[in-house]
């Protein structure tokens, strides 16, 4: 695989914001005032009423790392093992390897297992889409994504070819200005934004590959074993803190709360995927294929969308409702019986039909689509210094393009709470990590992505009727909102 270009320099935290990003201000002399002014009138009336609640802190981005909560190291990050618990990471995905990263240049100790031989074990995987995520990438040392494209329209067609909405920087600006880039969606192969990440860890030797987790205990001295199955003989492990990024089916999930609590929830469609290059559609003219525009088509059953996966592929998404035991049998066809099904499905307007019959069975891959209801903090509150982030804790539909997002802001934002609740002057290892660190991250964590499992999940119902084809200049999403209105 194509290395990702990005800057060869290594990070540490920034001592203004202390890794934060942003630093806070003192409060205004007008909100001091008016707080003082309610508490008084408060104390006055013997207490009846609602006691005023003090005015919040108001944050600044950092000038000195501009928001990434990282500046430039001469020499590699060293791991600060008398002051910071040591962390096993299970899984290599997205998320353990941005969490790996962050702890890094923290100096947070940590070990990453991965259950899989190799890096290039995993199938060349789906493109990403990064939107909130987009904007704390720096938060992860990477200066520039080597592979990313920017996207600057979006379309939606009927089957026969009909613009029904179209939106983005092309349709409402007309000027290629700085600040209008940094407003649009950045789209990335999967496995070259987990390369990027790896690279800062030093490369693939960073990760302990071939460990499949078996089981883990919290021992007397509040250290965790975990036990691994490595080339068929059980090697243990000890750790301070475990996180489970190991996905949907999640064995760090499994293993702590037991697959009654929150099971798999079927969203009643299965997802086809593509993966097609550019070079296959040589003989086809569509100002689609331009490596900047998204487009998607449907009839109120099928949809299929489109986005630029490199500069030199174009990735598509076919969804349809299905019943759960048809959705695994199709799936477990093969990529042929699957490319079959879609080209079936989509005889409609150019380029459509010819993209899907030029994309190669290989690059073709098919799934029921599943989440899970949103865990509450109460299921967590015995889980000890134990806990889960991303599909692992809130899987969701792929259908509003959040999942890799989330697991990016989650791994960002436990790394923080790791390096702040863990410091020299903190107890951490007498009061725990649950009270110093994880109960403060799970709240934030579920809060943030409990609209996006919500939404992700509506995604996957409306998409799939009429609704998609009203006539708006706006996402699908945002029609949705105004019909319910």
């Amino acid at each position: 695989m194509k290395q990702v270009d990005i800057d060869k320099t290594s990070w540490t935290t920034c001592p203004d914001c202390h890794g934060l990003g942003k630093k806070s201000q003192r409060l205004r002399k007008k909100a001091r005032l008016h707080y003082q002014y309610q508490l008084e009138q408060f104390k006055n009336s013997n207490g009846e009423g609602k006691a005023p609640l003090p005015p919040k802190k108001q944050f600044k981005t950092c000038s000195s790392c501009s928001g990434s909560g990282l500046i430039p190291s001469e020499h590699f990050p060293s791991p600060d093992k008398a002051t910071y618990p040591h962390v096993a990471i299970i899984g290599a995905g997205i998320g353990g390897v941005a969490l790996a990263v962050t702890c890094l240049h923290r100096g947070i100790p940590f070990t990453l297992y991965e259950r899989d031989q190799n890096f290039n074990s995993r199938s060349q995987g789906y493109g990403l889409t990064l939107q909130q995520a987009s904007k704390v990438i720096k938060g992860f040392g990477l200066v520039s994504l080597g592979e990313g494209v920017t996207s600057t329209r979006h379309i939606v067609h009927t089957t026969e070819g009909e613009v029904i909405g179209e939106w983005g920087m092309r349709k409402w600006v007309h000027s290629d200005t700085e600040s209008s880039s940094k407003r649009t969606n950045i789209h990335i192969a999967r496995q070259s934004l987990r390369l990027a990440l790896l690279e800062q860890l030093g490369g693939n030797g960073a990760v302990q590959w071939n460990h499949q987790l078996l089981d883990f205990n919290v021992e007397d001295d509040k250290r965790i074993k975990l036990n691994f199955q490595v080339d068929g003989k059980i090697k243990s492990e000890k750790a301070d803190l475990v996180i489970g990024a190991d996905g949907i089916r999640s064995s760090v999930r499994q293993l702590l709360l037991g697959e009654d609590v929150a099971p798999l929830r079927y969203l009643g469609c299965i997802v086809i995927l593509g993966i097609c290059p550019l070079k296959n559609l040589n003989h086809i003219e569509s100002p689609l294929l331009d490596s900047a525009t998204v487009f998607q088509t449907a009839n109120g059953n099928e949809r299929i969308y489109m986005m630029p996966y490199s500069e030199d592929a174009i990735m598509w998404q076919l969804s349809f409702p299905i019943s759960k035991n048809e959705a695994k049998a199709l799936s477990n066809k093969g990529t042929t019986a699957l490319k079959k099904e879609a080209c079936k499905r989509t005889q409609w307007h150019a380029p459509i039909p010819q993209i899907l019959e030029a994309t190669d069975a290989k690059q073709i891959s098919g799934y029921p689509v599943y989440d899970r209801e949103l865990l509450t903090l109460e299921q967590l509150d015995n889980a000890g210094p134990i806990t889960l982030l991303g599909d692992a804790a809130h899987p969701m539909s792929p259908f509003k393009g959040q999942g890799a997002n989330q697991a990016l802001l989650d791994a960002l934002a436990l790394a923080r709470g790791i390096s702040k609740g863990c410091r020299p002057s903190s107890s951490w290892r007498d009061i725990g990590l649950r009270k110093s660190v994880l109960t403060s991250f799970e709240s934030e964590m579920l809060k943030r992505s409990a609209k996006k499992v919500k939404d992700s999940a509506a995604a996957a119902e409306f998409l799939h009727t009429e609704t998609i084809l009203f006539k708006g200049d706006e996402p699908r999403g945002g029609c949705l909102k105004r019909l319910n209105e």
